[in-house]
């Protein structure tokens, strides 16, 4: 199946190369190109792509406002974005996530690395290492962020047992490999119970899990 991918930059020749890039992969391609926010809005209505490649600054309705319109938008709920920035410096990135994007990437990067990155969200998975996962933690899910939701705690009334020890796993930055080893259980029985979490959590992907797991309570920030 080929990957559907929504350029929104505001920089005419980094979109070109980034269009370039991925147009010669086989199993991708560019449906479009925006060089604001409200225009990516737009596109993504009109397209429905899987990733949305999401410049944080632009002229206008930024990144920020435009993946907040995206993913709270229903009909686009198989649409993720994908956000550049400079990830250790970058004070945006909590709200970014907060509002439903699917991970990071530094515009410094290279190749391969936003090729796969392109194939890792549309897969539905979060672009998080467990590196960048702590780093998020630390810096910025520690407190609470504006227009923190008071029923998500009681969400995790719907999560079993099993669950929501996963889920607090996966907020503590492993991967379901990790987890299987720590609970005896098999890859595959792992990953069952994080798509479960995030279907009962309402989580878009595994980025949105953690952001819920730590704004619900479930877990606390390592200090």
């Amino acid at each position: 199946m080929t990957i559907r991918v929504l350029l929104a930059d505001d920089q005419t020749l980094l979109r070109a190369t980034f269009r370039i890039l991925i147009d010669s992969c086989e199993d991708m391609e560019v449906v479009d190109e925006a060089g604001d926010g409200a225009k990516a809005v737009e596109l993504a209505r009109a397209h429905r792509p899987d990733v949305v490649l999401m410049d944080i600054r632009m002229p206008g309705t930024d990144g920020l406002a435009a993946t907040a319109a995206i993913c709270a938008d229903a009909g686009l709920r198989a649409t993720r974005v994908l956000v550049l920035t400079t990830f250790q410096t970058d004070e945006h990135v909590d709200r970014a996530l907060r509002v439903g994007a699917s991970g990071f990437l530094g515009k410094n990067t290279t190749a391969d690395t936003l090729l796969d990155g392109i194939r890792t969200v549309a897969s539905g998975e979060a672009l998080l290492s467990p590196a960048a996962t702590r780093t998020l933690i630390t810096r910025f899910l520690a407190a609470p962020g504006p227009g923190t939701d008071p029923a998500l705690p009681g969400l995790l009334a719907g999560l079993t047992a099993r669950e929501r020890e996963v889920t607090a796993l996966v907020a503590d930055g492993r991967s379901n490999t990790e987890i299987a080893e720590e609970l005896f259980l098999s890859p595959l029985t792992v990953r069952t119970h994080v798509q479960r979490a995030k279907t009962k959590l309402g989580a878009r992907d595994r980025a949105q899990l953690v952001v819920l797991a730590y704004r619900s309570g479930l877990v606390r920030p390592p200090y």
